[in-house]
């Protein structure tokens, strides 16, 4: 093992035990102020319950949802599931076999709103009661350039599995079809690529960006 000097060792994730008299806020957790809290959580959300912090995002929460097909427990689904989290996505689909693998998600998924559908079919017909259009996102003859289309702002962002891609039942349920530009030698690049790359877009079209700080 080699030891690394202390300007140069990883910082400690997260912070201790609560200094001083413990607030009076029900949205904090005794627990977490005692012994201190090392969640990888943004400082505002420091020492809260979770079921706190799932409650005050579902204030901000975006209008956009994410569905990935898990038709051979693709191991990207964590992956996908962490982004959403990071870009704040109202809801995350898995459609297919309900048990998928967390290790990805790095318990992200603690502060989502994760549900199942068994096939393309109950996802769409679940996107049409909440008046959401349905999205595919793969590299297939006759999809369009994400780079130049408008995503509408109420939408379900649908990933296939690496390698097969969307399934012909799910490309049949969608409304459009969007393919992520590559230069490269490769077909394709793994879901949970795609999906930071669909998510980032429509960020990028519809989101409120937070002003730098000064």
């Amino acid at each position: 093992m080699v030891n690394l000097p202390e300007d140069e060792a990883p910082a400690t994730i997260g912070v201790g035990p609560w200094a001083g008299a413990w607030p009076d806020d029900p949205r904090y957790d005794p627990e977490l102020l005692e012994l201190g809290d090392r969640r990888n959580v943004l400082d505002e959300f420091r020492y809260w319950r979770v079921e706190a912090i799932v409650a005050e995002l579902d204030t901000r929460r975006h209008p956009f949802h994410v569905a990935i097909e898990n038709w051979a427990h693709d191991l990207n689904i964590g992956s996908v599931v962490r982004t959403a989290n990071a870009f704040n996505a109202a809801g995350v689909h898995i459609v297919g076999r309900r048990r998928w693998n967390r290790r990805g998600a790095m318990v992200t998924d603690r502060y989502l709103h994760v549900h199942h559908h068994e096939d393309a079919a109950a996802l769409t017909r679940w996107a049409a009661e909440q008046e959401l259009i349905v999205i595919g996102i793969d590299n297939v003859p006759g999809s369009v350039p994400l780079e130049t289309a408008t995503l509408p702002p109420n939408c379900v962002l649908v990933f296939g599995q690496e390698g097969p891609g969307l399934s012909e039942a799910t490309l049949a349920a969608c409304s459009q079809v969007l393919s992520i530009t590559q230069f490269g030698s490769t077909r394709s690049i793994n879901a949970g690529a795609a999906a930071a790359i669909a998510m980032h877009a429509w960020v990028r079209q519809h989101a409120v960006i937070p002003a730098a700080a000064p």
